[in-house]
């Protein structure tokens, strides 16, 4: 197992800890979850695929800065924007609203 996805499995790991732990928190992240949810799923498609920021960037023609901000999530998504991530890491986009 690469030394990448183990940190990956360990921070799950360790943010399952913290919010069991303090109620606060996790009602702050519950509030945020789709869009962490989102978020988590691209970094660990792109770590199980292997691409730096720098090369999911280049295969979603954007920039290796905008794919960062999108991870750290500083950044407010188009639905064009999430369409090419998708395509450039195999994945199929679908959208609910429920």
């Amino acid at each position: 197992m690469s030394s990448i996805i183990k940190n990956y499995r360990d921070y799950r790991d360790y943010e399952r800890e913290v919010l069991k732990s303090n109620k606060e928190l996790k009602k702050a992240y519950d509030a945020l979850g789709p869009e962490y949810a989102l978020i988590a799923k691209i970094i660990e498609r792109r770590i199980k695929d292997g691409l730096t920021q720098k090369q999911l960037a280049k295969k979603a023609k954007t920039k290796q800065p905008v794919i960062s901000r999108f991870e750290r999530g500083d950044f407010n998504p188009s639905l064009q924007f999430l369409h090419k991530m998708a395509e450039a890491l195999d994945l199929k986009l679908k959208i609910s609203i429920s």
